[in-house]
């Protein structure tokens, strides 16, 4: 027997309307490995928006109790184009309760409890979720674990990443976000040397009372020179970038190449030979990525994304990170949360246009139920 609820959905047409509805939807009921669960908290994560919000203009949309109706400009909407016509479901990962599930002894030792988990569709009263992919939470609540996947896997991912490829240290451009400030914990924890980037002088003070020992703001006059001083005492030849757009990865390369041609012994036109790598992670800026390559001959940039790292680590590394992360839930790996909404609420102008911004330390946390 299905079970009847509110979700959100995003459409956007050929044309370029995006549309934006809380609805009433049937949740047919799990079978096999899956479990449906009785949504309490999730948060509005960057990796959301991309489906939820995109580029679409919220300052001139039409707003109406459940639903915003606002146009996606071009090029955008032509790149979208594999989505059109589409009514999708939003909200990367969430936290409930189990209150139905499918017939695998996995799914079913999960009936009645608190679960942590990633079903794609967490902005909702209820959500079909993989067993497989659930973290029981035991006594925490569902605030607590409603960011216990997207963030902390990550962070932990950078982490078990640059252990793999032998990295002495690790630089990241955002240091003060909630997953940053995860980061630094981690690498306390583990004792791995990291830099951090700021904008701000507030956000360097967020950093330090984590116990960070390298904080360089992006603001400063002198800050080319700080981060070629702060790469130099870690070896951070190894950064992890949620920016994209812009000329921050291009500042990253440079600097390291600087620390690395410094300490060369013999001059060499190609510059030298350091190993540098630059992942990107995010787009908080969607402009390109500008480069004007003169960092030696031994850079990388690629992209990053949580669940083929955790395919390429696998299984028994995953366990561990996910163990992990439910030890340390309210310590190392706890989250902040501007503001909480319901469903509806998510869909009002002001909450739109604040939780779209993206600022450092401004998540929304949505709880379907009011």
């Amino acid at each position: 027997m299905a079970t009847t609820g509110k979700q959100l959905f995003t459409t956007l047409s050929p044309e370029g309307t995006l549309t934006l509805e809380v609805a009433e939807t049937e949740f047919r009921e799990p079978t096999g490995n899956q479990v449906l669960v009785k949504m309490e908290a999730a948060p509005i994560n960057p990796s959301d928006l991309a489906i939820l919000t995109g580029a679409a203009d919220f300052e001139n949309a039409e707003y109406s109790d459940g639903k915003v109706v606002a146009r996606m400009p071009e090029p955008f909407n032509s790149a979208s184009k594999a989505r059109h016509g589409m009514r999708l479901p939003a909200g990367n990962e969430g936290a409930g309760t189990v209150v139905a599930t499918g017939d695998s002894d996995m799914a079913k030792a999960l009936m009645g409890q608190r679960v942590a988990c990633v079903p794609g569709s967490a902005y909702a009263q209820y959500a079909i979720a993989d067993a497989a992919m659930c973290l029981p939470l035991g006594d925490h609540s569902a605030e607590a674990g409603a960011s216990s996947f997207v963030n902390p896997m990550t962070a932990l991912g950078f982490v078990e990443n640059a252990k793999i490829d032998g990295a002495k240290g690790i630089l990241h451009t955002v240091g003060a976000s909630n997953l940053g400030l995860m980061l630094q914990r981690i690498c306390n924890e583990d004792g791995v040397p990291l830099v951090n980037i700021v904008r701000k002088d507030e956000q360097a003070e967020l950093l330090k009372a984590e116990g960070a020992r390298h904080v360089v703001n992006s603001s400063d006059g002198d800050f080319m020179a700080n981060l070629r001083t702060a790469i130099d005492a870690t070896d951070a030849f190894y950064g992890f970038d949620p920016i994209g757009g812009g000329t921050m990865v291009d500042s990253c390369f440079r600097a390291m190449e600087q620390v690395a041609a410094g300490k060369m012994k013999e001059f060499s036109r190609y510059g030298s030979n350091q190993p540098k790598r630059m992942f990107i992670y995010g787009r908080l800026d969607t402009g390109p990525t500008t480069l004007m390559p003169a960092y030696g001959f031994g850079w990388t940039l690629s992209g990053w994304l949580l669940t083929p790292f955790l395919q390429m680590a696998g299984p028994e590394v995953a366990g561990r990170m996910r163990q992990r992360v439910l030890d340390g839930l309210t310590t190392t790996f706890a989250s902040n949360y501007k503001a909480k909404v319901d469903l509806e609420g998510m869909l009002t102008r002001d909450a739109i246009l604040d939780y779209k911004r993206m600022q450092t330390g401004e998540k929304y946390l949505v709880t379907p139920w009011g």
